[in-house]
């Protein structure tokens, strides 16, 4: 057989063999075709079915009949007394304020008080060196003494003169001039005790006491130190802390209302309360108003005083004072967290009998705290919710729990 009668069948046998291998690779292709598809499409698929069902939970949220109830918590709108308050912010002021000083010079030799001790009236503070004042009366007395010895020798001539003048034994003249020495010596004495009253004065001056019953400041002057009537520097401030003052603004407008009720003789409480305007420190009553208006802020000056028994108060202190107007009585009264506003109106949600939402337009008056009064749109004895308002509309079904109850109201 020659080489060219095989070379046909060698071609076909290669023709078989590549036509073979491609159906076996096809298979493979496919599946590895519909494992890329797998992957690629199931996260899209599982995703879908999710937003599908949270689609559903969202709709039965709404309060339709086949969804859940929109559990809330609900308060009962009450029918009471809603204050109404003026307020203004206020510095605590010292009813009395005094600075010390010297009144007669002199070495301090004592000193009684401690910084920052609370003082009563008459108390001993200082005392200055008396001694040379201690001399200057004695002296005066003296003085007196010899003096009132020379009026009695005076009188007794003077009684000899005049019995002598009756005798003609003496001249008008010489009588005349006994009586003038004995005046002259009387006028002397008055002199005399000046000087005594002085010098007791001075002693007095040379203990300084308290004026009036406070606290007192920072030691001002130390012990040794050389003191004049005429120094500028004090010695110490007391400052009254029991009464004391405190001095607010009110914008002008209420000034009316105040005044009215003031000529009526109606007495207005004032309560201080902190910077934070949530702390009470002490309550007191309106003393005066301020006889002009504040044009640069609109505003007045009222003055309220306390008796700040706990010294709760202190002077130059920044409070926030709230002058009590006036008192609402049978006001409805419901938690201003119930409150709703929107640019259309001002509403609450009303639950009502078959434990759905109303939404209900409300006009609201005073609001005091966490408290606002309701002037129309809701009665006593209706629930406001005041909890889980963000998931509500007209309409939807609530499950209602009472604020501060534990269990779920029917």
């Amino acid at each position: 057989m020659t080489p060219n009668m095989v070379e046909p069948p060698r071609a076909a046998e290669k023709a078989e063999l590549r036509t073979t291998k491609k159906r076996r690779l096809w298979p493979w292709i496919v599946l590895l075709a519909l494992a890329g598809g797998a992957v690629y499409l199931y996260p899209r698929v599982t995703q879908s079915a999710t937003q599908q069902q949270d689609k559903g939970k969202k709709g039965g949220g709404r309060g339709g009949e086949a969804g859940r109830a929109v559990p809330v918590v609900a308060a009962m709108a009450r029918r009471g007394e809603m204050p109404v308050y003026l307020n203004g912010l206020g510095s605590v002021t010292a009813l009395n304020t005094v600075t010390i000083r010297p009144r007669v010079d002199g070495n301090i030799i004592k000193i009684y008080y401690t910084e920052g001790q609370l003082v009563k009236e008459g108390d001993p503070l200082l005392e200055i060196d008396p001694r040379p004042y201690q001399v200057q009366l004695e002296q005066a007395e003296g003085a007196k003494a010899r003096d009132e010895a020379l009026l009695a020798n005076a009188k007794t001539d003077l009684q000899r003169y005049t019995v002598l003048f009756s005798q003609d034994a003496i001249p008008k003249q010489q009588l005349d001039t006994q009586v003038a020495t004995v005046n002259q010596i009387q006028a002397t004495i008055k002199t005399d005790q000046a000087a005594i009253d002085n010098a007791q004065l001075q002693l007095v001056y040379a203990h300084v006491t308290s004026p009036l019953t406070g606290r007192i400041g920072l030691r001002l002057v130390d012990q040794g130190n050389m003191v004049h009537a005429t120094d500028q520097n004090p010695l110490a401030v007391i400052t009254e802390l029991q009464p004391i003052a405190v001095v607010f603004n009110i914008a002008e407008d209420s000034l009316p209302q105040v005044n009215k009720k003031m000529a009526a003789g109606q007495t207005f409480q004032v309560v201080a309360y902190d910077h934070d305007n949530k702390t009470k420190l002490a309550t007191g009553t309106l003393l005066t108003i301020d006889n002009q208006i504040d044009q640069t802020t609109g505003t007045v000056k009222f003055k309220a005083i306390f008796e700040n028994k706990d010294l709760a108060l202190f002077p130059n202190q920044f409070v926030n004072a709230r002058l009590l107007l006036e008192t609402k009585h049978g006001a409805t009264i419901v938690p201003t967290a119930a409150i709703q506003r929107s640019p259309q109106s001002t509403f609450v949600y009303v639950v009502k009998e078959d434990n759905s939402a109303e939404v209900r337009n409300i006009s609201v008056g005073v609001t005091e705290a966490d408290e606002a009064e309701i002037i129309s749109g809701v009665a006593p004895g209706e629930k406001v919710v005041i909890d889980g308002i963000d998931k509500l509309q007209q309409g939807t079904k609530v499950n209602v729990r009472m604020a501060g109850a534990g269990a779920k109201a029917s």
